[in-house]
This record gives C-alpha cells, structure tokens and sequence, in this order.
C-alpha cells in the first residue's frame, strides 16, 4: 500500500512538471523576445534633406515618413558617410569609414563582393544575439569573386556576411542584370534562357539605346545607353533571362510584398530587418497608381510612391502587433540628384521644390547636400519626439545596436549613439569624415572643412557643385547652413587646426584627385 502510495505520488508529481514545463519554456520565450527588441532600417536612394514634408518639404506630401520624424528622434545633423550609394551602404553595414576600403567605390553590376566574408556586419554581429537577419531591396555591394555565373547560386553575397534571408537586385535599377536574386539564385530564370552580362561589349543583335533611341519609353541624357529592357536604356549590356526580368512599375509593389512578408515569417522571433528602398534613384518609373501623384513628374512621384509603402509597411508591423517592440532607423544612402542620366522632367517640373532643403550641393558632392539627409529613429511608446541637433553618422548604427542589445561593439569608426538615438542625449559625435567620389571633407563641431581638389567646381552633367577648389574652403554651419561664405581666409587658426584633427583620422591622402565618378 505505501509502495502504491508512493508510485502514485511520483506521477503526480512528474504530471505537475510536465504541465508546468511548456509554461516555463514559453515564459522564456515571451521574456527573451520582449528583451531583444526587432530592428528595421529603412534606408531610401537619392532622397534629399528637402524632399520629406518633416524636414521643410511643402510641393510633395510624405505623411508616412513625417509620422515617423514626427514620432521620434528627427536628426538635423544626420550623415551618410558618403556622396554616393555603394560607400554609404558599405559604412552603414559594416561600421567602417567606406574610405578604408580602396573598392569602395560606386560598382558595377558585375562587380566582386565588397564586404570580405571574413567582416564584421550589422547582422553577422546580431546572430549570435538570437536575431534572425534580413535584406529585401537594393543591395550593390558585389556579388560573387569576379566572375559570376548568373545562371548558378550567385555566392559569395549577402547570405554569406550574414544575413539569412536576402531578397535583392544587384546593383541599382539603372544596371544590368535587371532581375531580382533570391538567396543568391536569380528568381524565376529559365534555364533554357541563360543570362548573359557585359559591361564592355554588346551581344550581337541586341538593341541598345545608343543604336536604337526610336524603341526607348524614356530617353537617356548621359551614361544610360546600353541594353534597352521595359523600354528603358540601362548601364551595361544583357541577353537572355527573359522570364526572370523585372517590372520596373512593380518594383515598389514586389519589394514592399517581400519586406512584409518577411515580418509576418519572423515575427515571433527578434529579428533584423534592412529594407533597402530604390526609390527616388533612376530610372524614376513610378507605378500606374502614382503617376501624377505630384506636379513634380516622376520624381516627386515615386517619392509619393515611396512614402505610401513605408505607410503599408508600418500597417504590417502594427497588424503583427510588433510596433512597441520595434526600432525603426530611417535615412538615405546620399544626397538629391535630378538629371542623373536620363530626361524624366525632374528639372523641367521643380517648381518651387527644393530637394537640397537649403543645403549647397547634391549627391557625388562634398557640400553639406551630397551626405547631410533625412535620419530619424522611431519607437512607439520608447522614443519621445524630439527634434536632435547631435552630430550622428550612419556608419554609428552598428555600435549603436551592439550597445542596445548587448553585444560587444566590433569597430572603432562606429561610434555607440544608442542615447542619441533614443533620443536621452544630444551630445552627438564631435567629428566626422565625409566622403564624395574618393574625395575626403571634414565636420568638426559646427566648423566643415573642406581640402583643396582639382577639377571643375561643378559638375556639369548633373548641374551640382561638387566641392573642388584650389584653397582649403571652411565654413561655419551654425551661422551659415547653406555654406555661401567661406571664411578659411579669416580664420587660419581655425582651417590649422581642423586640418590637423582631420590629418589624424584620414592621413595626407587627400591631394590631387581629379577624377569624379559619376551614375
């Protein structure tokens, strides 16, 4: 009887432990997932500090986005690491100054990958924190080793520097291969229907926009004269892959399914999310539903366009009820461009539309216009809204997320701004290099300067100032934003110092570079 009495003690006893197990194991979940909060970069291409409604923009409505600045910490001194994409894509994932790595320059779509497999990034640093890591847009920073096999696994790319998921065109929309890799295969291909690239010699039979302008929808200006798909001349020769090209009018639409997609797959885990934007970059080709959503022409419009999928995007998140657990970091790769290689009336319907917003320059410019841009951060019920004058940089999201979720920062040059971007400090960084086509300028406090280049000042395809001079140029931002008076003469103690701050970050490799790429 006391043996029975035993027996039936123990099962009680092994029941109770087994209901109370799955109750513990799903409390752990619940609490480690509360504690590890998902992270979404938003990052947009060629949207200018004037182009947001939050940031002065009257001729072109973004409620989405203004939500967003409005919400949370709006930075007016928010920098891109450089003037053009692949350097700035390169700094905000990898934590380095783009300007370390002497390929890192703006790529072709045949390019090697950039980022060594061997790097630190923001998601290989994040996996071993438990978060599961994603990419759904634009990426240009290399595929493969050189050579690559379109018609095979594309390797080495984003997969193998860490991220797990990686949906994305290659390089930008004005490049060959026009079609989208899913995980490193190039999504819908016939293998009866090999692609072919070349960026130097054409395929025999193949039109191009040069040879044949009379079967292009949009005419190209400069640069864009090559393989014509959807009626649009590109950058780069392509034949074949029929099946797997892209619709330039669907884009938006395809990469916003993907990005949701990839919330409502992940949702119950911490997850790392860059949504990498094409939009307003060239070629502006706005879907049907947006065309003439401004009076600005396709620019304006796919910035409309732009703004109405952050809206649905964000609708995900909160559907998913993960809003209260979501950092949202918002930016642009660099600065506005109009005429960047095609004729779409981005100049002819400006209007009154200021896409610099008051700042000199523009994309591929070592003015404040070429890498100052739209930065805010968002987290409901975490982030209070404010408006943030503290100096912040891109390329500090790394070390920032590292403090955030409690990893060990991985790179010097990324700065921890977690209390600036949750908006607890406005001390900010106290100096920053910046970058424009292999040129190098510097931000110290409210002083910028900028060294001596050769070349012309301005850059007469896209009608921007690009920064060249034959004297070091010094302006103080705090009483001249729009930097029109240099005052290097007045102040050479100030140009010596500065001088001798940036010297020590950058070395003396500044001198005599005369060549500005451009597209």
């Amino acid at each position: 009887m006391k043996t029975s009495n035993l027996i039936s003690s123990f099962l009680i006893v092994l029941a109770f432990l087994a209901s109370c197990a799955p109750a513990k194991k799903k409390e752990a979940e619940t609490s480690e997932k509360t504690t590890k909060p998902n992270i979404v970069v938003i990052y947009l291409d060629d949207l200018g500090y004037g182009d947001v409604g939050a940031y002065g923009a009257t001729e072109i409505a973004t409620p989405h986005m203004d939500a967003l600045a409005n919400g949370g910490v709006r930075f007016t001194n928010g920098y891109a690491t450089s003037a053009t994409c692949t350097p700035s894509r390169y700094g905000l994932l990898t934590g380095v100054y783009p300007w370390r790595n002497k390929d890192a320059k703006i790529l072709p779509g045949t390019a090697p990958l950039l980022i060594s497999t061997e790097q630190m990034t923001i998601p290989k640093m994040l996996k071993p924190a438990g978060y599961h890591t994603g990419i759904v847009g634009k990426w240009h920073l290399g595929l493969g080793s050189g050579i690559v096999n379109w018609n095979e696994r594309v390797s080495p790319g984003p997969n193998e520097v860490g991220f797990d998921y990686a949906y994305i065109m290659a390089a930008t929309q004005d490049r060959v291969p026009t079609v989208y890799i899913d995980n490193g295969n190039v999504a819908n291909l016939d293998p009866n229907d090999p692609i072919e690239i070349d960026y130097k010699n054409n395929f025999e039979g193949q039109p191009t926009g040069k040879e044949n302008p009379e079967l292009c929808e949009m005419k190209w200006h400069h640069g864009h004269n090559s393989t014509i798909i959807n009626g649009v001349p590109r950058i780069g020769f392509m034949k074949g892959g029929e099946s797997a090209r892209w619709k330039d009018v669907d884009m938006a639409d395809h990469f916003l399914a993907k990005a949701q997609a990839y919330v409502k797959a992940h949702k119950n885990e911490p997850f790392f999310l860059y949504y990498a934007m094409q939009q307003p970059h060239v070629p502006r080709t706005p879907h049907p539903r947006f065309v003439g959503a401004t009076t600005l022409g396709p620019r304006g419009d796919v910035i409309a366009e732009a703004d109405w999928c952050i809206g649905e995007f964000i609708k995900t998140l909160e559907a998913e009820g993960l809003m209260e657990n979501t950092l949202i970091v918002f930016s642009s790769d660099n600065g506005p461009v109009l005429n960047d290689g095609y004729y779409d009336d981005a100049v002819e319907k400006l209007g009154d539309h200021t896409p610099a917003g008051g700042l000199r320059g523009g994309k591929y410019s070592l003015y404040e216009a070429g890498t100052r841009v739209p930065f805010f951060t968002y987290w409901k019920g975490k982030i209070q809204p404010k408006v943030s004058d503290a100096l912040v940089c891109q390329m500090d999201v790394m070390a920032s997320i590292a403090e955030l979720v409690g990893v060990e920062n991985p790179n010097l040059d990324s700065q921890n701004m977690l209390a600036e971007l949750m908006g607890t400090s406005d001390k900010g960084r106290d100096e920053l290099v910046l970058e424009a086509t292999s040129r190098t300028a510097f931000r110290k406090g409210d002083w910028a300067l900028i060294p001596p280049y050769k070349g012309k000042p301005v850059n007469t395809q896209v009608n921007i100032e690009v920064g060249n001079g034959p004297d070091y140029q010094l302006y103080n931002l705090k009483e001249d934003i729009g930097q029109q008076k240099d005052v290097a003469a007045e102040n050479p103690e100030k140009v010596a110092e500065l001088k001798a701050a940036f010297e020590a970050i950058r070395g003396d490799a500044n001198a005599g570079v005369q060549k500005l790429e451009l597209h």
